[in-house]
């Protein structure tokens, strides 16, 4: 696997031989993930959140474009000390990964962030969950970005603070925005 863009850009790392669970997002997909999300950030400002952490993939792109205040929540003890190694390989500094279910943390957690990203495993039975949870428990800030990573099979355009969505053959990107009004 590769970093896409910023200052790691080119740089390649290793996930471990069969991931559990874990399905990274391809680079076709990544990269239009961040064109989308360079154009409507700015990356120096923003906290962010990755839920279903994986092999960190997308918390190292946010870095790389200057992201400096990063959380990962995965839960596999194998993944949780891939993403902590690669992270120290690549000198991210303010990451903070926490070996938790994500469900528990959204549930226990009340900090709010400007991007939250999540890419569960395709078979998670409770994924549309996921959108219902971040909103209730007010995880996104006024203007927040959260994007839902899923199949088509999955449709969300009908949830509140749905936008927009982005089909990148078997991977869809779902985005909603905190759009309240204070």
């Amino acid at each position: 696997m590769r970093i896409i863009g910023g200052e790691h850009g080119g740089r390649k790392f290793n996930p471990p031989n069969k991931m559990p669970y874990t399905r990274p997002t391809t680079d076709i997909a990544k990269e239009g993930l961040f064109n989308v999300l360079q154009n409507n950030l700015d990356f120096e400002e923003i906290k962010s959140l990755d839920l279903f952490g994986g092999t960190g993939s997308i918390s190292y792109e946010l870095a790389s474009r200057g992201v400096s205040n990063l959380t990962i929540v995965e839960k596999d003890l194998k993944m949780y000390e891939f993403i902590k190694k690669t992270a120290e390989t690549l000198r991210i500094e303010n990451i903070n990964i926490i070996k938790m279910d994500v469900f528990k943390f959204i549930d226990n957690f009340a900090e709010q962030y400007d991007f939250i990203f999540a890419g569960p495993p395709y078979a998670l039975t409770n994924i549309d969950d996921l959108p219902k949870k971040i909103f209730e428990k007010k995880l996104l800030k006024k203007n927040g970005w959260f994007v839902l990573e899923h199949t088509p099979r999955n449709n969300y355009k009908l949830f509140p603070f749905y936008k927009t969505e982005r089909n990148y053959g078997t991977t869809v990107f779902t985005t909603f925005i905190e759009d309240r009004v204070e």
